[in-house]
């Protein structure tokens, strides 16, 4: 059995990337807010990741900058895992102006696409099958912080877990869990 501490990346700032006019998965480029930081220094300090042996990450900003701070106070290595990334609201990568109403679509259909859903967003199947598959070799450890999006840890909980910036989720796994 291995504890997963899931945290969410600190709360996050777009303003750069809108000044240099990137959409859609450009926003993934965005950093965090100073309040965002001192989000990620005070979770750093949450007993709960006392005894963690590895943290894995999101390569996407926000979370990365995230798990670099909780790395750099704990001491604890940090590994980055592509298949961590946040929720695709155009898995066709599209140069759509309209996919801020992807996500109300995927949350209005509990994340199952189907013939009539205006988006191609990414299913909460298709969440659940990547994250599945990036953490099930982090099995080996007794204890492992993962730092990564809303999404991504509500696959593993249930769709409708709104967690908040740095919030934290502990879970038990075993191999069972990830068949």
């Amino acid at each position: 059995m291995t504890k997963f501490i899931f945290i969410r990346h600190g709360e996050p700032r777009y303003d750069e990337v809108v000044e240099r006019g990137f959409k859609n998965q450009g926003y993934d480029l965005g950093k965090l807010t100073e309040r965002g930081v001192n989000q990620a220094e005070v979770v750093s300090k949450d007993p709960r990741l006392n005894g963690a042996e590895v943290i894995v990450s999101s390569p996407y900003t926000r979370a990365l900058q995230t798990a670099a701070i909780i790395s750099k106070n704990t001491q604890i290595n940090l590994n980055v895992e592509t298949d961590l990334h946040e929720w695709m609201p155009d898995t066709t990568f599209s140069d759509r102006n309209d996919l801020d109403k992807a996500y109300p679509e995927f949350m209005r259909e509990k994340g199952k696409r189907h013939a009539n859903t205006v988006f191609h967003f990414e299913s909460m199947d298709e969440v659940v099958r990547r994250t599945r598959k990036a953490l099930k070799p982090y099995l080996i450890y007794d204890k492992v912080i993962v730092v990564c999006h809303g999404i991504v840890i509500s696959s593993f909980t249930h769709i409708e877990d709104m967690i908040e910036h740095c919030g934290i989720r502990e879970m038990d796994l075993d191999e069972s869990f990830f068949k």
